[in-house]
């Protein structure tokens, strides 16, 4: 008897993180695109797709990881009338069902087995009657809920996946994840302040934090990941008309991720006078990116042409009398930054070191058959 967990991802070793992280993380890997007609594509787009990105986006809020089954109906009926094929009906217990067994949805408390995700009357019946309460499993809402890198490599390979050529960007803009928020990491409940680096040392409890050399691998590999993620949405916006290209918030959120991960904290103008020593609520550096090339001048929204930059140095970048000169030496400073972290990553073997968090590993399993077409081993279609 089924106890309303389904297959868990761990035992078919197609965990999401370790299906979609790996298509990133190995090297010289892209996507394989769809290569039907739009007009075929777009009838296999409703349903678990839209689903997932719904539950991705509530995980993003942090809101409650478990629904009852009448407000799910809900959202997710409303979901598919306003962006499903037209004349398709909307029917939400089947996307629910299909990502069940499929072991990424949680049904807990309901006895006996799931029906399969097929059929009409019996499986609507069977929602109307359990109205079970339900939500992404456990593991996966925690990724997505505190992993800004996790929630962009899902929704990118979802992009490219099944939406190549069609309009997004109203659907993930219901769901809540067509903001620059999107890259966010989760705050922790009580982040360590920088002056407590300091008193580590006599703390024989806590780890040291690892050496240079040591860390370099896994930020590069972490930097290349959210590269591959801006030049998907590069390559996207080719050709369309400028609104378009410069405005695409999981873009500009990967790219703005991506710089403030190489910067580590520090202003990158080589002559910085000082940053300020004060920290933001979250207790992270003060810090600030920039297009070194403003978009509305052609430069690109891709992060060797970006910069972070203290708010003294952001200020002199855009108002100062040696603004120009300062311009000049940080865009070499970029794209330097980004040849040095990308030659890295090329020179390393990254998936395993380079989670977003250490403890995926247990999560992840052995994938196989990397350019699965599949979440969590749930199949979305070629």
């Amino acid at each position: 008897m089924m106890d309303g967990s389904a297959v868990s991802p761990v035992r078919r070793g197609r965990g999401i993180a370790g299906v979609l992280l790996q298509e990133i993380a190995r090297p010289g890997s892209r996507p394989r695109l769809p290569t039907r007609p739009a007009r075929h594509r777009r009838r296999r787009l409703a349903g678990p797709r839209f689903t997932l990105l719904w539950a991705i986006g509530r995980a993003h809020r942090g809101e409650p990881r478990l629904l009852s089954w009448g407000e799910t109906e809900e959202a997710v009926r409303v979901l598919l009338k306003r962006h499903g094929m037209r004349g398709e009906r909307p029917r939400p217990d089947y996307p629910v069902a299909a990502l069940h067994r499929a072991g990424l949805w949680s049904l807990p408390g309901v006895a006996g087995d799931v029906p399969t995700a097929h059929g009409d009357s019996g499986l609507r019946s069977w929602f109307a009657d359990n109205q079970p309460v339900g939500g992404l499993i456990e593991p996966v809402y925690d990724l997505l809920n505190r992993s800004g890198e996790a929630r962009l490599a899902v929704i990118d390979q979802l992009l490219c996946r099944f939406f190549d050529g069609l309009e997004y960007e109203e659907l993930l803009a219901d769901v809540g994840l067509y903001d620059d928020g999107v890259a966010e990491d989760a705050a922790a409940e009580d982040p360590p302040h920088p002056q407590d680096r300091a008193d580590r040392a006599d703390r024989s409890e806590e780890p040291e934090e690892p050496e240079e050399s040591e860390r370099w691998p896994v930020e590069a590999a972490r930097y290349e990941r959210l590269c591959r993620i801006v030049e998907h949405r590069e390559a996207e916006n080719h050709g369309k008309r400028a609104t378009r290209t410069v405005r695409n918030p999981i873009r500009s959120a990967s790219a703005r991720a991506a710089v403030l991960s190489r910067s580590q904290g520090r202003c990158e103008n080589p002559h910085c006078t000082g940053q300020p020593t004060d920290v933001t609520d979250a207790r992270l550096p003060i810090i600030e990116v920039d297009h070194v090339v403003g978009l509305a001048l052609g430069g690109r929204d891709h992060p060797m042409q970006m910069v972070a930059l203290c708010p003294n140095c952001h200020a002199v970048k855009t108002r100062g009398s040696t603004r120009e000169a300062l311009r000049a030496v940080l865009l070499a400073v970029a794209a330097e930054r980004h040849a040095a972290l990308s030659r890295s990553a090329e020179e390393t073997q990254p998936f395993r070191a380079a989670m977003p968090s250490g403890d995926l590993d247990e999560y992840v399993g052995d994938v196989q058959g990397g350019g699965t077409t599949a979440v969590g081993g749930v199949a979305l279609g070629e």
